[in-house]
């Protein structure tokens, strides 16, 4: 696979969460381009199982001016690990917290401009925090609807479909119990 070697690298925008910087690279064939590039510190996200169904919460989301059902997730604090970031979110978005929390997979939501990572975690043995205020409203959906909202495109939201994905490959690939 042949790389882009970075000629220059100039930040025109410092965010409170991303950054904008413009890389001129050169190419293995020797022309040069421009790449947008935003930094992201990355993020964790969580699909939180219960006996009622994957725990969703709602957000309005401006970028695309719509509100969408997601699994609950936030940026990585500095410093933070990718677990104690989905920890400390689980309880701030749903007051809820996870006596067990497992690591299924990471990716590139947009590797096209970003160098942001989500990490996904699968939560189980949810207890409700006492004192702790949801900041997002909640919902429960059971897997199997959660499946057809998103073969509908009812939910588009890339971390909540891949997470839902790799819970239900999971279960999938468990043996069956009688």
């Amino acid at each position: 696979m042949s790389q882009e070697k970075t000629i220059k690298s100039e930040q025109i925008y410092a965010g409170k969460i991303v950054n904008l910087r413009v890389d001129t690279v050169s190419l293995p064939d020797g022309r040069t381009k421009r790449r947008e590039i935003v930094d992201h510190p990355g993020a964790a996200a969580i699909v939180a199982l219960m006996d009622e169904g994957v725990l969703l919460v709602e957000q309005y989301r401006k970028a695309v001016e719509t509100g969408t059902l997601e699994i609950p997730a936030g940026t990585l604090e500095l410093g933070e690990s990718a677990e104690q970031c989905a920890r400390r979110e689980l309880v701030e978005e749903t007051g809820f917290q996870a006596s067990k929390l497992d690591k299924m997979t990471e990716f590139y939501p947009s590797p096209g401009f970003s160098g942001e990572i989500i990490h996904i975690f699968k939560a189980s043995e949810l207890k409700k925090v006492p004192d702790a205020d949801a900041e997002l409203p909640i919902t429960f959906v059971p897997l199997g609807e959660l499946l057809t909202k998103i073969r509908n495109g009812e939910i588009r939201d890339g971390k909540t479909i891949i997470g839902v994905l790799m819970v239900t490959v999971e279960r999938e690939r468990m043996p069956q119990q009688d």
